[in-house]
C-alpha cells in the first residue's frame, strides 16, 4: 500500500502545531537520528483521511507500534479504549514520566491502553535512549 501524499504546506503546519516532537512519547526531533513522521491518527486502513485533522508527529518507535490501532485494553478495566489522540487530547492528562524519567505511565484507561500498545514503557530502544538523555539532562521534556 502506498503512503498517502501530504503536501508540504500541511507537513510543515502538523510539524509547528506538534512542537517538532513525538505525540506519543514526547521525544523532540533535534534529539531523534530519524525524521518524525506524519501520522495518521485514524489510519487510512480504518478509513482515516490525510486531512490535516487526522495527522500529527510520531517518532518511529511509537508510529512502527501504533501502526493501525485506533483502540488498544486498558490493563486495569480490561476495557476496549480508544488510543490517545496527541490532536484533541492534553498529554498530562493520560500520562506521566516515572521517576526515572525514562518510563511513560498511563493514569487514565486512555493511557494506559497507549502506553501498552505503543510499548511507551517498554520498548528497549527508547528506553536505552531516554536513559541517555536523563544522564544528559534533557529529559524528561518539562512542558
Amino acid at each position: 500500500m502506498s503512503r498517502p501524499y501530504i503536501s508540504v504546506e500541511i507537513d510543515r503546519n502538523v510539524r509547528s502545531m506538534a512542537k517538532n516532537r513525538c505525540g506519543y512519547c514526547l521525544s523532540p526531533q533535534k534529539l531523534v537520528m530519524a525524521r518524525l513522521e506524519i501520522e495518521h491518527i485514524i489510519p487510512v486502513s480504518k478509513g482515516g483521511s490525510s486531512e490535516e485533522s487526522n495527522l500529527w508527529l510520531a517518532c518511529p518507535i511509537c508510529n512502527s507500534h501504533k501502526a493501525g490501532k485506533i483502540e488498544a485494553i486498558d490493563p486495569v478495566t480490561d476495557e476496549v479504549v480508544a488510543l490517545f489522540n496527541p490532536r484533541t487530547q492534553v498529554w498530562v492528562e493520560h500520562f506521566a514520566w516515572a521517576e526515572d524519567g525514562i518510563r511513560i505511565l498511563g493514569k487514565t484507561p486512555t493511557g494506559r491502553a497507549t502506553v501498552r500498545a505503543l510499548s511507551l514503557d517498554s520498548d528497549f530502544d527508547a528506553l536505552e535512549v531516554r536513559s541517555y538523555w536523563v544522564q544528559a539532562g534533557w529529559h524528561p521534556p518539562k512542558d
